[in-house]
């Protein structure tokens, strides 16, 4: 199957989930689709920064749920690894031996909820990596190449929703593209929010996962999608100072 072909398959997929919950499409879609979609029992995704504190955003049931909990507070798993490294962590069986030394801890505590394989894939657009997708079966399990794919597209379309997400009223995150835009539109701005968050970079003389936080700080306290706010970047009708709080930034004549 081709990549495109591939891509679309999730999308649709996850689109159906949207549509049984009748709400926009999220990352929670992607969650339940996924574990549809493939031989796991559930999933999690949480949200991770270098720079702010990581936090679980959804969850498909108990287990999954503890095993972010537990990823998130030991400080160890395939969940951290993932995103430390930018790569997938693929453990098919959490009783091998080189893993109970590895993470010593967590093994344990994630075998006592039941789970028996984890899968962890981190999210990432260039050099940013809002989060990462966490799959668990409680027998031992191996992926094979197609099932591969398909749990690496439903992180790259995580990875979608994720930066687009905003802020509901009530604080909490609201992940999902706008009402006017559709799936076939979403790869479309990765260019320009990678774009955006270099241009930060060099405004406010900050590392890459700075300006990206500086970022979604803007567009989550004014409001716009994060992809208006990089469109306005890379146009520059918004500019981004030092000096200001990190959610205000100063519109350009």
């Amino acid at each position: 199957m081709t990549s495109a072909g591939r891509s679309a398959r999730i999308q649709t997929l996850v689109a159906e989930q949207a549509a049984r919950r009748g709400a926009r499409v999220g990352v929670v879609d992607v969650c339940t689709a996924a574990v549809a979609a493939l031989p796991v029992g559930g999933a999690g995704l949480s949200a991770m920064s270098r720079t702010a504190a990581s936090h679980p955003l959804c969850s498909t049931d108990d287990i999954s749920e503890q095993l972010e909990e537990l990823q998130l507070t030991l400080g160890e798993g395939p969940c951290v690894d993932a995103f430390l490294h930018g790569s997938a962590v693929l453990t098919p069986d959490l009783l091998t031996g080189v893993l109970q030394d590895r993470w010593a801890v967590f093994a344990d505590a994630a075998l006592e909820t039941g789970a028996r394989s984890v899968f962890a894939f981190p999210l990432q657009m260039g050099a940013i990596s809002p989060g990462v997708l966490d799959l668990y079966a409680d027998v031992p399990t191996v992926l094979d190449a197609e099932e591969l794919a398909d749990a690496l597209a439903f992180a790259d379309l995580a990875t979608l929703l994720l930066l687009d997400a905003r802020i509901d009223e009530t604080g909490a995150p609201a992940g999902g593209p706008s009402p006017d835009r559709g799936f076939e539109d979403l790869g479309g701005y990765r260019a320009e929010i990678d774009q955006a968050t270099g241009i930060l970079t060099v405004q406010l003389g900050v590392g890459i996962d700075e300006a990206f936080v500086r970022l979604r700080a803007h567009a989550y306290m004014q409001g716009p999608p994060l992809s208006d706010v990089a469109a306005d970047v890379v146009a520059h009708r918004l500019r981004f100072s030092p000096c200001a709080e990190p959610d205000q930034a100063d519109e350009e004549t």
